[in-house]
């Protein structure tokens, strides 16, 4: 019976569930959606040409980057900007067959040995997480430890993406104040100069455009980003506890079919496994 287990396993590892890193449609096509609702209304109202104003794009535009890295780091803004750029390109995993995927390996640990599964890890370079457990599993360190150590992995990744979250709200809160601020400069510009006809024109268009595009800069990209990673983040958190729980299941040596349980325990109800039957 153990070599029938064995053999459903490799047969199955045969064939690993990797990644597909792919656009995430719902992220660009929404906002690009609004975008384009929004100049099309505004070419259909006439002059479009009205709505591009460079100075109000350096108030908004600029002073919301600064501001925003004035409150964090340089750092921290060049780490928001890659999660950003993964989250538009985002490797997608199916949950459940993740999970599977990991029953797979604890049971060739079980019925093979800890070290049987080192010539899995080529089939498992999509999973870094699950990888690096796996390594000091191998290398003799403990389950207990392995879960420890990489729980603190997962807190320092959590940590990272809340930062992350944090610098979007951020730049959402003040790209409409810095509106605010374009438009009282365009008002004093104005109030200045109202004996020179000509200036009352530009005056206002500042005024005017840059609240217009700290309003879409903070509703059409930011909070819809800093929901997405948020969202992202919650499914990379599960996939990161599930990791942690295989290596630590497998570090103790333990049945795979109480991993099994405890992958269910995590799962929602929808994509719980039956592996074992």
């Amino acid at each position: 019976m153990a070599t029938d287990l064995e053999r459903s396993a490799e047969r199955g590892l045969s064939q690993p569930t990797a990644g597909r890193s792919a656009v995430d449609l719902a992220t660009v096509l929404g906002i690009l959606a609004a975008v384009i609702l929004v100049a099309t209304a505004i070419v259909l109202g006439g002059s479009p040409g009205s709505f591009v104003d460079g100075p109000a794009v350096l108030i908004v535009f600029g002073g919301t980057f600064g501001v925003t890295t004035a409150c964090f780091s340089v750092a921290d803004m060049i780490s928001s900007m890659k999660d950003v750029g993964r989250t538009v390109f985002r490797t997608h995993h199916d949950v459940r067959a993740v999970a599977v995927q990991m029953l797979q390996i604890a049971q060739v640990a079980r019925y093979r040995g800890i070290l049987a599964i080192q010539s899995y890890l080529p089939v498992l370079e999509g999973q870094p997480m699950l990888v690096q457990g796996l390594n000091m599993v191998i290398d003799g360190t403990s389950g207990d430890e392995v879960e420890r150590i990489m729980l603190r992995e997962v807190q320092a990744r959590a940590q990272r993406n809340a930062r992350s979250v944090s610098i979007l709200r951020k730049a959402a809160e003040l790209s409409p104040a810095m509106g605010l601020i374009g438009t009282l400069v365009g008002l004093v510009q104005m109030l200045s100069n109202l004996e020179d006809p000509s200036t009352i024109g530009p005056s206002m268009a500042v005024a005017l455009l840059t609240t217009f595009y700290g309003a879409c800069l903070a509703n059409m990209v930011f909070n819809p980003l800093a929901s997405k990673l948020e969202r992202n983040a919650a499914e990379d958190m599960l996939t990161n506890h599930l990791c942690v729980t295989a290596a630590a299941s497998i570090g103790r040596q333990e049945n795979p079919r109480r991993l099994e349980m405890l992958f269910n325990t995590m799962l929602p109800p929808s994509q719980r496994v039956d592996y074992f039957g």
